[in-house]
C-alpha cells in the first residue's frame, strides 16, 4: 500500500481470528483490509493439526450456521472425522477432526486472497488513528496509514511474544516468526489494562524415527460426519493416528530438571493453561502418576512431521530428548523442532461489550488470544463475531449478541467479558449451564434465525440447513404414528426390551433406553437415504425424543432466570452444606452472603452452573 485508503474494516492479524472477521465482514457489503505479519501464514495451523474436540466442536458447527469458513475448511482438509464422547449422552457428543495443515491452510488463504472485496497488506500495526474515543485507522511500522470505520485486533500470540526453551529465549510470535511490538504500549497509553498469559506447543517428531510397531493405532470413525452443512459428497480418508504412554523412567528425567524448566525457574510470568498443561506441569501436578498418555498425529497427509500431543514442554531440548527417548517407540526419535512455551501480552476482556467492541474505544474489536484464549474454535468464533458485528456497527444496525442458551459461543464471550481471566480461557461442555440444549447435531436449529435476519449465508449453506431441518421435522412428525404389538414385539424381545400389548406410539418406544431409530427400522426414517446428513439427523432426533423432559426442564430454567435477577435469597444459608455447586462457589459465597440471585450471579468464581444449582434448591417453584 503505497498510499493512504480508506477501508470498512481493518482487520489485524491473519490467523483464524482475523480471517474468520474479514471474510464475514465482505460477505456483508463491507470493504476490508487485512493487515498480516505474513501473508504465506494466513489461516495457519501454528499447533495441534485438529479442529473440534469436547465443547470445541459444538462451536465449529456454530460458526458453520454463523457463515464462517472453519467447518468448510475442515472438512475440505481433514484426515480423519471421530465424535467424541459417545459413551455419554448425546449433549454432550463433540465431532474432531485430525486435518492436513498445508491444505486447511491453503484452502483458507486462498479465500481470503480470491476476495475481491478483502485487500491484504503484509506489514506491522503499532498504533491506532483515533478521534474523539473513536477508532478511524491504523499507523503501521513502515509509517503508511489506513483510514477505516472499524478496527479488528486479532494479534494472537504476537503481542511482544518471548519463546521459552530452558534458559534459551527467542523474541516471535511463533517460532521462526518475528512478534509485534508497539500496539500494547499504544494501547495502554489510551488506558487499557494488559497481562501476561503463556501457552506451550509439544516437539515435531521425524516420523522416520519412531519405532511405529510399539505404539498402538486409533482411527477415526467409519461413517463420520462432515462439519458444513455446505460440503457434499463426502468421503474423507481415515488415516490413523497413534498412542503411546510415557514410564517411570521418563518421569524421573523430568523430574530431575524441573529447575531448568522457565515454568519452574520464574522465567516466565505468564499463567499457562491449567487444562492444557505441560509435561512439567503433569508431573509436577500429578506426581502420583507414573505415565501419561502421547498422541502422535501426523501434520498432513503421509507427513514426515509429527505432532506429539500430550508433551508440550519449555524444558531444554536435550532434556526434551533424553525423557523422549525412555519412551517405547520413541527410543531413538529425532526432532524437527524442540517443544517451547510462548509468553505474550493480552488484554483483559471485561473491557470489551458482548458485541465484542472496546467500551472505551468505538469502532475498535478485540478477537482470539489477545482476549486471553486459548485454541483455533475460540479464536474463529470471536473473530466471526467481531467481524459480524463491525460491519453492524457501520451499518448503523443492532449488532448480534448471543445468548448463553443459545450457543457455546454466547457462553465464551458471556464468560469472558464477566469473569476474571485469571489463565489461557478454554472451552468445556462444563461451562454451559443449558448444554443439554446446545448439543452439536441442533446447531442449526439454535442459530438458523440468527443466520437469516443477518444474512450470513451462502444460498447453498442456507438450502443446506433448510433441507435438513425439514427432514429432522419429518421425521419427528412421523414419530407420532402409533405401531401395533404384532410389528414391533419381536424387535423389542430382540433387544431385551418387555413387549407392548396395545398401539403405541413409535416416539414412546424411543425413549426406551435399548432402542435406536435404526433398531426400530419400520420404514419411516428413508432408510435408502444412507447420506451422513441423515446419520446427522437421526443423531438429532433421537436425542429430541430421548432428552424430551431434560430439555424441557432446562428450557423451563432459561425462562425463570430471565426473572430471577431481584429474586431475595434466604439468610444465612450454609453453602458448603451444598454439594452440587463447587468448592470455590461455596467459599466465595460463604464470604459474601449475597442477598439476591443477582448479586450472586456477579460474584467471581460462581459459575452460571452454580447459579442453576441454587436455583433448583432456592427458587420458588410455580
Amino acid at each position: 500500500m503505497k498510499h493512504d485508503k480508506s477501508f470498512d474494516v481493518i482487520v489485524c492479524g491473519g490467523g483464524h481470528a482475523g480471517v474468520e472477521s474479514a471474510l464475514i465482514a465482505s460477505r456483508l457489503g463491507c470493504s476490508v483490509l487485512l493487515v498480516t505479519l505474513d501473508i504465506k501464514a494466513i489461516g495457519r495451523m501454528s499447533c495441534n493439526p485438529a479442529i473440534g474436540g469436547l465443547a470445541k466442536g459444538q462451536i465449529v458447527r456454530e460458526i458453520d450456521v454463523l457463515g464462517g469458513i472453519m467447518g468448510l475448511a475442515t472438512d475440505k482438509s481433514g484426515i480423519q472425522f471421530k465424535i467424541l464422547n459417545q459413551s455419554k449422552g448425546k449433549s454432550v457428543w463433540s465431532p474432531r477432526a485430525q486435518v492436513d495443515k498445508r491444505e486447511y491452510e491453503s484452502f483458507v488463504s486462498s479465500r481470503v486472497l480470491n476476495n475481491n472485496k478483502i485487500e491484504v497488506l503484509q506489514g506491522e500495526v503499532v498504533s491506532l488513528l483515533c478521534s474523539k474515543y473513536r477508532a478511524q485507522g491504523v499507523v503501521l511500522r513502515s509509517g503508511a496509514r489506513a483510514f477505516g470505520k472499524s478496527v479488528i485486533l486479532t494479534c494472537g500470540t504476537f503481542l511482544n511474544g518471548l519463546i521459552h526453551i530452558g534458559q534459551k529465549k527467542i523474541r516471535a510470535g511463533r517460532m521462526g516468526e518475528s512478534g509485534a511490538e508497539g500496539i500494547t504500549e499504544f494501547l495502554l497509553s489510551l488506558g487499557f489494562i494488559a497481562g501476561r498469559l503463556k501457552t506451550g506447543t509439544p516437539p515435531r517428531l521425524d516420523s522416520s524415527s519412531v519405532n511405529w510397531g510399539k505404539t498402538s493405532t486409533t482411527r477415526g470413525d467409519d461413517l463420520p460426519l462432515p462439519f458444513s452443512y455446505e460440503t457434499s459428497s463426502f468421503d474423507p480418508p481415515n488415516v490413523a493416528c497413534h498412542t503411546t504412554t510415557t514410564n517411570l523412567n521418563c518421569k524421573e528425567v523430568i523430574q530431575e530438571n524441573l529447575a531448568l524448566s522457565p515454568m519452574f525457574s520464574g522465567d516466565v510470568g505468564g499463567v499457562g493453561p491449567r487444562y492444557c498443561p505441560s509435561i512439567e506441569d503433569k508431573v509436577y501436578r500429578f506426581a502420583h502418576h507414573d505415565s501419561h498418555t502421547l498422541f502422535l498425529e501426523p501434520e498432513w497427509l503421509r507427513s514426515d512431521q509429527i505432532y506429539l500431543n500430550g508433551f508440550s514442554t519449555s524444558l531444554p531440548e536435550h532434556i526434551q530428548l533424553k525423557a523422549l527417548r525412555l519412551v517405547p517407540g520413541l527410543e531413538h526419535v529425532r526432532f524437527f523442532r524442540p517443544g517451547y512455551a510462548i509468553e505474550y501480552d493480552f488484554f483483559s476482556p471485561a473491557q470489551l461489550k458482548s458485541s465484542l467492541e472496546t467500551k472505551n474505544i468505538s469502532g475498535l474489536f478485540f478477537a482470539g488470544q489477545i482476549n486471553g484464549t486459548s485454541g483455533y474454535e475460540e479464536a474463529a468464533a470471536q473473530g466471526l463475531i467481531a467481524g459480524i458485528n463491525a460491519a453492524k456497527l457501520i451499518q448503523e444496525k443492532e449488532p448480534l449478541i448471543l445468548k448463553r442458551s443459545e450457543g457455546y459461543i454466547g457462553v465464551m464471550v458471556d464468560d469472558l467479558i464477566t469473569k476474571d481471566t485469571l489463565e489461557p480461557y478454554r472451552m468445556f461442555t462444563s461451562r454451559a449451564e443449558y448444554r443439554i440444549l446446545l448439543r452439536f447435531s441442533n446447531a442449526h436449529a439454535r442459530l438458523c434465525a440468527h443466520a437469516d435476519k443477518n444474512n450470513l449465508l451462502s444460498p447453498a449453506r442456507y438450502k443446506k440447513i433448510r433441507a435438513s431441518l425439514a427432514l429432522i421435522k419429518k421425521m419427528l412428525e412421523s414419530l407420532n404414528h402409533s405401531v401395533l404389538p404384532s410389528k414391533i414385539n419381536s424387535k423389542l424381545l430382540a433387544l431385551g426390551e418387555s413387549t407392548i400389548n396395545q398401539a403405541t406410539p413409535l416416539k414412546n418406544i424411543l425413549k426406551r433406553p435399548s432402542v435406536t431409530l435404526d433398531s426400530l427400522a419400520l420404514g419411516v426414517l428413508g432408510e435408502s437415504n444412507k447420506e451422513s446428513i441423515t446419520k446427522e439427523a437421526k443423531i438429532e432426533v433421537e436425542a429430541i425424543i430421548k432428552y424430551e423432559g431434560y430439555i424441557k426442564r432446562q428450557q423451563d430454567q432459561v425462562d425463570k432466570m430471565k426473572k430471577n435477577e431481584s429474586t431475595p435469597l434466604p439468610n444465612n444459608i450454609n453453602y458448603f452444606e451444598i454439594k452440587s455447586i463447587s468448592n470455590e462457589a461455596r467459599e466465595k459465597l460463604s464470604f459474601v452472603q449475597p442477598e439476591t440471585f443477582g448479586q450472586a450471579m456477579r460474584v467471581s468464581g460462581v459459575t452460571p452452573a452454580d447459579i442453576s444449582a441454587l436455583s433448583v434448591l432456592f427458587l420458588k417453584r410455580t
